[in-house]
C-alpha cells in the first residue's frame, strides 16, 4: 500500500450534464474506488464507493 503522497484525481462530469452550471456530479475513478463530488463545491468532502457498488448504482438508475 502507497502511503506517501498520492497522485491528483481526475474528475470528470457526465457527457450529459450541460455547462448552464446546474446539479451536476464529477466522477473520479481509481482502481478500486469511485469518488463522486459536488461540481458546485469542490472543496467539501466527497462520497467514496467500491467500483462494482457503483456500477450496481448506476445500473439501477438506468432502469437495467
Amino acid at each position: 500500500m502507497n502511503i506517501g503522497k498520492s497522485a491528483p484525481l481526475g474528475w470528470f462530469k457526465s457527457s450529459y450534464s450541460g455547462d448552464e452550471g446546474g446539479e451536476c456530479i464529477e466522477v473520479a475513478v481509481t482502481d478500486h474506488i469511485v469518488r463522486v463530488r459536488d461540481s458546485k463545491d469542490v472543496t467539501r468532502p466527497h462520497l467514496a464507493v467500491g467500483r462494482a457498488d457503483w456500477a450496481r448504482f448506476v445500473r439501477y438508475v438506468a432502469g437495467d
